[in-house]
């Protein structure tokens, strides 16, 4: 038997203090349970001021009872257990019943404290033995936070309490612990038992069943949306014994379920490691366990740490702003027209001038060829019809001249460099309105062939022989007799042909097949969804062209070679986008490269580093195209320039999507080496698969090519979004923004060293920019392997912090929300000590979920007011009305002016 007196202050109002043992034979009993307490846990909170009335308890332990030996309260006065004890002091005792239900748990763990060597006087705790916990505990609570995270509040609580009068209607208003899942519309039955009891634990209900006001406590804590709740939610669930300890296996498991739910591998696989990080910082002494009060605790530091402070003149000022952002709506409807026409025209007033420019051409060619016709002899057996026919043609011609423009790179490629027509042309729209004509083909060939078949050619054939006299000279001295003599002619059969291969090009071309996003289709025609089928059949424009001038040449109606004018619209465009070709091929023939490293990366990325040609001079956000033969010597693609130009290389980074990519990356697979056997798994996919092979195949490359990020150099402030692989173009401004930033510093100090103050200022400063926010979105923990040496050596050589780099994981629930908590926490802990990122492997320190853009505006829109900022995006189409509507709105409302520019593939 052993005595141990320790004391309860009565001014505590939970048996979440009950664990604060008093001293024993020079020792202190190890705290035995600590319910996760306010919001906020501090170091202050762990040495409260006793406050009177206190109850000094003396107890004995044998076996496996206790007794209560003496009793002290209020001031020290002694009574002994007996019968005779006071109804006011039963009274009082009963108040401390919290204490009095602990005292089991006391005298175990008395038990084994006094069952070791050394007893409980001991300097140091022993180690305890490994705690009998459920494993799943944490993998059920990480599952239905899910279900906490709702947000119907009273509205669903109105539900439940209908459940639960349906349920307990013969229960007499008592609900059993099997239906609670049923009531509150869980369907995992086993994690809604798991939570009743959690809930249950809280409340100290030992009980197989509740009533409706604690049903109304139950749905208050789950539907609780504060970030305390939540998570301590989450550990009642977990410490199912309620000691408030855990191991380090268990903390092991915690971290790896956490991992899990939020798909990030690599942190499962290091679970070991950041166990014993926790580990040493919560258990600094080695006793073997900690206390789920510091493991919140840490937790919410972590949460509080996450959030930026800001002054509250910032904090006006941002209000101020949201008000002034938020829609107004004017009730004259006139005013609201005018209004969003002149937003319109200022937004897009490059793009209005080029479209009406092109639709007056056309509606003069289509009048011109409308009144032409009107006085030919055909007009009165005809009608209108043929003059409808010959005025769309006359546009598809046009059309069929414009549609080559937008594809000859390197004339848009010269004009953007060379000339200031890029500040009235949008030559980043060259796509769109490739597009665009390629629609006005469609129409101007629907109305050319709609109004031969289905009115002009039946009014021919049923015209009288009187009337037909006159068009002998046309159609011949027989008349027509059937829709066959207009189809068995070089007229009939050109043109259904280049329509049957215009309707393949088009349809292949579409999003839906170009992307391959239609799935369902039957396996032979799974390959006509794919960018190969798309390159292939848009190629077919070459035989297209050659049908088209034959069936300009061979026409009924004109008859003088100088009247048929399909060939003068043709001759310039396609004689300049020949030479295009031609010089692509006598370019990438003679400019040589040679493969220095590959290397595959998570995420099926395919990483290319080649040797620069002699006189390759590009930009930071341009493009080249890259065949190899090996796959296919006809297909070229274009990809981002990831090297900056001041490197001594050049390098892609290929995502691996279509048929054309993984060929590519099976073709590099078969010759490439394997990493050493002896690198640990996290190196693999940093490690190159082979450098300098001589079984390398070959490649070409051609370009560059201009796109919309070059012209980052412009603007002061820059705003850097990639999404997923969008990156790339992003990864070779911010390298060079720092070597140009490099680049000045060094000037200036050579100037200073020469005794030069006062640099020498060009009539045009090329390099603007002294802001950069780069913000890359990835769902992949992987994808942050494709850059991380990059990010680092520009988290290192940016020693002014010109650029403000984030790194979001859209897998990782949001900041906040308890199913990242510990991630989060990790994060913390890791960086804090390596200096290391445990989501992105670098030193960028990466947020979770979604960025919320407006707030990304707001920000910039704050810091730089009475600025243009450019805005470069490359990515998936989803996120570009988003971020161009937020750049016109902040640019109407406020100081700051965004320019939006999207890449375009």
């Amino acid at each position: 038997m052993s005595r141990v007196s320790f004391e309860v202050s009565g001014g505590y109002h939970s048996d979440a203090e009950a664990g604060n043992s008093g001293p024993m034979s020079g020792g202190q009993l190890p705290p035995i349970y600590k319910k996760p307490g306010n919001s906020r846990f501090t170091a202050e909170n762990s040495q409260r001021t006793r406050t009177a009335p206190y109850v000094d308890l003396t107890v004995d332990v044998q076996d496996d009872t206790v007794s209560v030996h003496s009793l002290k309260m209020e001031g020290g006065s002694s009574v002994e257990e007996s019968p005779e004890l006071t109804l006011l002091k039963r009274n009082r005792l009963e108040k401390k019943t919290t204490v009095v239900k602990r005292l089991a748990s006391v005298s175990h763990e008395l038990k084994r404290l006094t069952s070791v060597s050394g007893g409980i006087g001991g300097r140091k705790p022993p180690r305890p033995a490994k705690l009998d916990r459920t494993k799943s505990a944490a993998s059920q609570a990480l599952k239905g936070l899910k279900f906490i995270s709702k947000t119907d509040g009273g509205a669903g609580w109105s539900a439940v309490e209908k459940r639960f009068n349906q349920i307990t209607a013969t229960t007499g208003g008592l609900l059993l612990r099997t239906k609670f899942g049923e009531c509150i519309g869980m369907t995992s039955k086993d994690f809604a038992l798991e939570l009743f009891d959690a809930l249950a634990r809280r409340r100290n209900i030992t009980g197989e069943v509740i009533d409706g006001d604690q049903l109304k406590e139950f749905w208050e804590q789950i539907n609780d949306q504060s970030f305390d709740s939540r998570l301590k939610t989450f550990f009642d669930m977990v410490d199912k014994d309620a000691d408030g300890r855990l191991t380090e296996d268990e903390v092991r498991e915690i971290i790896s379920l956490s991992a899990s739910a939020n798909n990030l591998s690599t942190i499962q696989k290091r679970a070991d490691e950041y166990a014993a990080l926790i580990m040493e910082e919560l258990d600094p002494d080695n006793i073997g366990y900690i206390m789920l009060e510091s493991l919140e605790t840490l937790l919410l530091q972590a949460a509080t740490q996450s959030v930026i402070t800001s002054t509250g003149e910032r904090k006006n000022l941002s209000h101020m702003m949201s008000q002034r952002l938020k829609p107004t709506f004017n009730r004259n409807p006139l005013k609201r027209w005018y209004r969003g026409l002149r937003f319109f025209l200022l937004d897009n007033w490059q793009r209005c001038w080029v479209i009406v420019l092109w639709f007056i051409v056309m509606a003069i060619l289509f009048t011109y060829k409308y009144i032409q016709y009107r006085r030919s002899p055909v007009y009165p057996v005809m009608g209108d019809c043929v003059c409808m026919a010959k005025g769309a043609a006359e546009t598809v011609k046009l059309n069929m001249a414009l549609i080559l423009l937008p594809v000859c790179r390197n004339t848009i490629t010269w004009l953007r460099n060379k000339t200031r027509l890029g500040r009235v042309v949008p030559f980043d729209d060259n796509l769109n309105f490739h597009k665009v004509i390629a629609v006005g083909i469609i129409v101007g060939v629907t109305m050319h062939a709609g109004a031969h078949l289905a009115c002009d050619f039946p009014r021919l054939l049923h015209a009288t022989p009187e009337a037909y006299r006159p068009l002998r000279q046309f159609f011949g001295d027989e008349q027509p007799k059937s829709y066959w003599h207009f189809v068995n002619s070089v007229e009939g059969i050109t043109g259904l042909v280049m329509v049957l291969l215009m309707a393949i090009a088009f349809t292949l071309a579409t999003p839906w097949f170009r992307r391959g996003k239609l799935n369902y289709l039957p396996g032979p025609l799974k390959k006509l969804a794919s960018f190969n089928a798309f390159w292939y059949t848009h190629h077919l424009f070459v035989i297209v062209y050659i049908l088209l001038v034959a069936h300009g040449y061979y026409l009924y109606l004109t008859r003088d070679w100088h009247n048929k004018t399909t060939w003068m619209y043709l001759v310039v465009p396609v004689v300049l986008y020949a030479c295009e070709r031609l010089i692509r091929a006598f370019r990438s023939s003679i400019k040589a490269v040679t493969i220095r490293k590959v290397a595959v990366y998570p995420g099926n990325v395919l990483a290319i580093h080649l040797s620069r040609p002699q006189n390759f001079k590009y930009k930071s956000g341009q493009y080249m195209f890259v065949n190899c033969a090996a796959v296919s010597p006809f297909e070229w693609h274009p990809f981002s320039i990831t090297s900056a130009p001041q490197d001594d290389y050049l390098s892609v980074h290929i995502r691996v999507l279509g048929d054309w990519t993984r060929a590519l990356k099976g073709v590099f697979s078969e010759v490439c080496k394997p990493p050493p056997a002896g690198v640990s798994g996290l190196l693999r996919a940093d490690m190159l698969h082979g450098a300098n092979n001589p079984d390398f195949p070959k490649v070409l490359i051609d370009g560059p090519y201009g796109a919309p990020a070059q012209d980052y150099k412009k603007y002061e402030v820059v705003l850097l979004v990639g999404l997923g692989i969008g990156a790339t173009p992003m990864i070779s401004i911010v390298k060079d923004i720092v070597n140009n930033i490099k680049a000045k510093e060094q000037a200036q100090l050579n100037r200073m060293e020469n005794g030069t103050s006062e640099p020498q200022r060009s009539k045009k400063e090329s390099f603007r920019t002294r802001r950069a926010y780069f913000y890359w979105v990835t769902r992949e923990q992987g994808s942050f392997d494709w850059f991380k040496n990059i990010m680092n050596e520009v988290a290192e050589r940016d020693a002014n912090r010109v650029i403000e780099m984030h790194n979001y994981c859209t897998s990782v629930y949001e900041e906040g929300d308890a199913r990242s908590a510990l991630i989060h926490m990790l994060q913390s802990l890791n960086h804090a000590k390596n200096g290391v990122d445990i989501v992105s492997g670098t030193r960028v320190m990466s947020h979770f979920a979604k960025p919320n853009w407006r707030n990304v505006y707001k920000r910039i829109a704050m810091d730089h007011p009475n600025t243009k900022v450019g805005v470069f995006y490359c990515g998936a189409p989803a996120l570009t009305k988003e971020l161009r509507h937020l750049a016109l709105d902040f640019t109407h409302k406020t100081s700051t002016r965004f320019s939006f520019h999207k890449e375009n593939f």
